[in-house]
């Protein structure tokens, strides 16, 4: 028999209450934790075991603000991978928690599985609540009394779909835990170490818009090249259920890191697939939440299978990255696998060769960095580190006005390529916006830039001013506009 484990854990850096919502699988518990968190940050439909990982959120009530743990349908003796994963996941959440909310099914019976869910439950010595959903009427609420034989304390009869003795529960769950001291405001803190024994601030070559208080990276890719491997080595847990059955992951599954005094908010995201290849409804808003949380980072880590090399669809998922704007890390993943732990008899591949190779796949990711890696053994994981902070302060680089004029006097623009009919007499230009880098061309006439000129002109600013990792936005401005 499965037992919660007793061993300490290591806290959560934010040191926020944890709410834990646990229960067997298609039970209501994403609904139920969308509803508090007052968004639809897990994935809710009726196919069973749509929830694998356990998703964070915050809520607040009354002045109060604590964090909450969605977790995946537990069915404690299903030997089956992923049922015993998401069971392990669902223990970390448990050991974290202050308090638990078991989630059952109010319109069917009382099952073998929540009576020995709710014995694991109750031995682990935490307060717990049981939230007996899909109560929509007296009647159903009548039918549902035989969920008190499970024999917790505390029961509550919820519609978490209608929001019905929602607002109780987790009253009721508040005042079971233990409450903490606030934290100084991001703001007031990031001023009180930034002048903290400084009297000016140090010179730059350039000038930089105020970085975020932590970096957002999207893990993106396609099913089963390693994403999740990825960001258990990078977070130094195990976050993500990994197994080799390609689309383990649906919801995003997100962990704050903190390295070296800087905050990244790594998201692995579901795999991409193409449209006719994702049947199930589950998998197809997994895919939708993917490209939404891909437009909420800042850097998006493209993971690629070395083993397989750059496909269609890596080029596809790059360029969905490319056109939002988000800066890109090339991640070349199981790289020992074609090197160093090479099984098949052929000769190790060379980096060169394969990077050359990538880069002609990506042609319009020339910008982006390429890092070569392992995520199951560790090796060179840490270089993604690097390569973020890198990326991250070239995407909120800032040129000034003076700077660029500067830089046009001595771009020789007869070398583009462009037609006659397609020329432009440009007049100045100037950065406008950072994350990414948008520009300004002020020009004689109305007319869309020339793609020639536009990737001659983002060639010349990349040779001058770096920009690595992220994509370059032009957008011209006549001086006069037609009438």
């Amino acid at each position: 028999m499965l037992k919660t484990a007793t061993k300490k854990k290591k806290k959560r850096s934010d040191s926020l209450p944890t709410l834990a919502i646990v229960g067997r699988p298609n039970v209501g518990k994403s609904t139920l934790f969308n509803r508090l968190v007052g968004s639809r940050r897990s994935i809710v439909g009726d196919e069973p075991g749509i929830t694998r990982d356990r998703i964070y959120g915050s809520a607040q009530w009354n002045g109060r603000e604590i964090r909450v743990v969605d977790t995946g349908g537990i069915v404690p003796d299903d030997k089956e991978l992923i049922p015993t994963e998401i069971y392990s996941q669902a223990k970390v959440a448990l050991e974290e928690a202050d308090a638990i909310i078991m989630v059952v099914d109010g319109r069917s019976n009382l099952t073998a599985t929540d009576i020995e869910l709710s014995r694991i439950l109750m031995r682990g010595g935490k307060p717990l609540f049981l939230a007996v959903n899909k109560i929509d009427s007296p009647k159903q609420q009548a039918d549902a009394e035989e969920f008190r034989r499970l024999g917790v304390r505390n029961v509550y009869f919820v519609s978490a779909e209608h929001a019905t003795n929602v607002a109780e529960l987790l009253e009721a769950a508040l005042s079971a835990m233990p409450e903490r001291p606030k934290a100084l405001p991001a703001e007031d803190a990031e001023v009180a170490e930034e002048f903290e024994g400084k009297t000016e601030a140090p010179p730059e070559q350039h000038e930089r818009s105020a970085m975020p208080d932590e970096i957002k990276i999207a893990i993106i890719g396609r099913p089963n090249v390693g994403k999740s491997t990825l960001l258990n080595r990078l977070t130094g847990t195990e976050r993500a259920i990994v197994s080799p059955i390609a689309g383990t992951t649906r919801d995003a599954v997100d962990e704050l890191v903190q390295k070296d005094g800087k905050k990244y908010r790594f998201i692995d995201t579901a795999g991409i697939r193409r449209k006719g290849k994702t049947r199930l409804m589950a998998e197809k808003l997994s895919v939708v939440m993917a490209r939404k949380h891909l437009e909420s980072a800042d850097v998006a880590l493209l993971v690629v299978d070395a083993v397989e090399g750059v496909t269609a669809s890596d080029a596809t998922i790059a360029g969905y990255a490319h056109e939002s704007g988000r800066s890109v890390i090339i991640v070349i993943n199981k790289w020992d696998l074609v090197t160093s732990a090479r099984t098949d008899g052929k000769p190790p591949a060379d980096r060169e060769v394969f990077e050359e190779q990538a880069r002609h796949a990506l042609k319009f990711l020339n910008y982006a960095p390429i890092v070569f890696v392992s995520a199951a053994s560790g090796k060179n994981a840490d270089k993604i580190f690097t390569q973020v902070e890198i990326v991250a302060k070239e995407r909120f680089k800032r040129i000034t006005t003076g700077q660029m004029n500067r830089f046009l006097k001595h771009v020789d623009f007869e070398r583009a390529s462009v037609p006659m009919s397609k020329r432009v007499r440009i007049y100045y230009l100037t950065q406008t916006n950072v994350a990414p880098p948008t520009f300004i061309l002020f020009v004689d006439r109305d007319v869309d830039l020339h793609f020639s000129y536009q990737r001659f002109l983002e060639n010349q600013i990349r040779e001058s001013f770096g920009f690595i990792g992220t994509p370059i936005w032009i957008k011209t401005r006549p001086k006069e506009k037609k009438q």
